[in-house]
């Protein structure tokens, strides 16, 4: 199981997002990500980095072994026909190394949706939004196929986040992986339901790309642990661990080690 770290961008300035990048790829953690929000008050700051621009900057930073990826964008914010070239485009700064999350944004019901309302967009139901999340990667993948279009090489996975079956049903069936909550109390029942999803659409659901997060604990680094094991045994491919800004290098570093013994007494 690879473990990543997502580096929260509420509040978060660009040199400390920089240098953290580049002490969590010494640590061996194996990708970075960032959430893909706008409006720094849905979490009581002051500002937040854009995610896309900033990954865009961190893949030049980092070891060209080191993935990157949003988790997840919101495709109301971005049109498919642009995100194509978007995608391709990181796909091919990058070097291949592209995690593409993908997902349907914060309800009127949740803090989020203010995002929309401060930049002039709606926010229509769950089923549509879900709908939305289908439409986006069907045109994507058709114009990563068009004469004029930057081919994606080889194209970035969608990972589709979900956090309820109908979602999960969707990343399954549409999608290239799932993202969820690593103490999601049903992951067992979303992993079942997207993988049913994907191999009802035809594709090997041991293909389907697991991803969860977590917020920083030591104990998802130790393999002997619990929640560690839980993961394990459900087929997770990616921890993906959060932490927040300013960023406790020292932690990073520490964690790194965490990492690196679990790694030669596993070989």
């Amino acid at each position: 199981m690879n473990v990543d770290l997502l580096l929260d961008p509420f509040g978060a300035d660009w040199r400390d997002v920089c240098d953290t990048a580049r002490a969590a790829a010494d640590a061996g953690f194996d990708g970075i990500w960032m959430w893909d929000h706008l409006d720094g008050r849905v979490h009581g700051a002051a500002h937040i980095l854009e995610c896309w621009t900033t990954l865009t900057a961190i893949a030049t930073s980092v070891p060209q072994e080191i993935m990157i990826g949003p988790l997840v964008l919101n495709v109301a914010n971005r049109r498919p026909g642009v995100l194509a070239t978007m995608a391709a485009t990181l796909q091919h700064v990058s070097g291949g190394r592209l995690l593409l999350g993908l997902g349907a944004g914060g309800g009127a019901a949740t803090p989020y949706a203010r995002e929309q309302y401060a930049t002039g967009g709606p926010v229509p139901s769950d089923a549509v939004r879900r709908e939305q999340v289908v439409e986006c990667i069907e045109t994507v993948r058709r114009l990563w196929k068009t004469p004029g279009f930057l081919q994606p090489t080889p194209p970035p996975p969608f990972v589709v986040g979900a956090f309820g079956p109908k979602m999960a049903e969707v990343a399954g069936r549409i999608g290239d992986g799932i993202n969820t909550q690593a103490w999601h109390p049903q992951l067992d029942r979303m992993l079942d339901v997207a993988r049913a999803a994907h191999a009802d659409a035809g594709r090997d659901p041991e293909d389907l790309l697991t991803t969860v997060f977590a917020g920083y604990d030591a104990r998802w680094l130790r393999a002997d642990s619990p929640p560690y094991a839980r993961l394990v045994d459900h087929g997770v491919h990616r921890l993906i661990l959060l932490v927040h800004a300013p960023y406790d290098r020292a932690a990073i570093s520490a964690a790194g080690e965490l990492l690196r013994d679990e790694r030669k007494g596993s070989a």
